[in-house]
């Protein structure tokens, strides 16, 4: 299962194309419409992003519970094992938080996609504490080189700060800030490839699809993909303007 968070003003339906994709790979892919900034919210506001992580969670949990039951449309159709998030801008800082906040830890997430997203300041605990270095949670970072909106350097600031080895930075070059997540594009493309491969690693435990990823992730001209830190990459930027 694959949780996604959209991002400030949006619901599902801009990221449809990414979606399809992990479901026709065989992912059940739920998408959580936050009640103070989705879509359909008549004066949405940022102020609740402290609570969207344990939205997140909730969903995880009632889904759980729905695979479960002994009948309905989810019953025995979910792994507990095999669960991961993704989300994109706000939805990537949601994301990062459960990845790598104190305050915010589910264990129960093996993957985590953050996409175009930075650190919140405002969440309660600390990112990448010692406990998470203990335990760290694989986390896949895409970043488009000319978003505006969520400059480089703040998902580059994630990525440095995360210290396991298992972290892995997509440069999409001259990419916006939703061109790799919306539509059908040559940038769309390129992520949706790259993050199923890295599902399937660290949630299936395929052992190829490392190298899908680095295949897939690798296209002259277009994107490259970084890991364990390394990666000729803008300089970190630790606040403003990231949130």
């Amino acid at each position: 299962m694959i949780v996604f968070a959209p991002g400030f003003m949006q619901c599902g339906a801009p990221y449809s194309k990414l979606l399809s994709f992990w479901a026709s790979a065989g992912y059940v892919v739920v998408v959580v419409n936050f009640p103070y900034s989705d879509c359909l919210v008549g004066n949405p506001t940022e102020n609740d992003m402290l609570n969207q992580p344990r939205d997140m969670s909730y969903v995880i949990t009632r889904m759980l519970g729905l695979s479960r039951a002994k009948h309905g449309r989810f019953a025995r159709l979910l792994n507990p094992k095999q669960i991961a998030i993704a989300g994109q801008s706000d939805g990537g800082d949601t994301v990062a938080a459960i990845a790598a906040n104190t305050c915010c830890t589910d264990r129960r997430v093996k993957a985590v996609a953050v996409e175009s997203g930075s650190v919140w300041p405002h969440m309660r605990g600390q990112y990448f504490a010692a406990s998470f270095t203990k335990h760290p949670t694989p986390i896949f970072f895409s970043q488009g080189s000319a978003d505006t909106i969520n400059p480089a350097g703040c998902s580059v600031f994630l990525y440095h700060s995360d210290q396991a080895k298992l972290r892995f930075y997509l440069d999409l070059f001259g990419a916006s800030h939703t061109g790799p997540y919306w539509g059908t594009n040559r940038y769309e493309g390129i992520v949706a490839r790259v993050s199923l491969a890295f599902f399937n690693r660290y949630v299936l435990r395929h052992p190829h699809a490392d190298s899908v990823m680095r295949e897939q992730g690798n296209v002259s001209g277009l994107a490259a993909l970084f890991s364990d830190g390394r990666g000729s990459l803008p300089p970190a930027i630790p606040g403003p303007p990231c949130y």
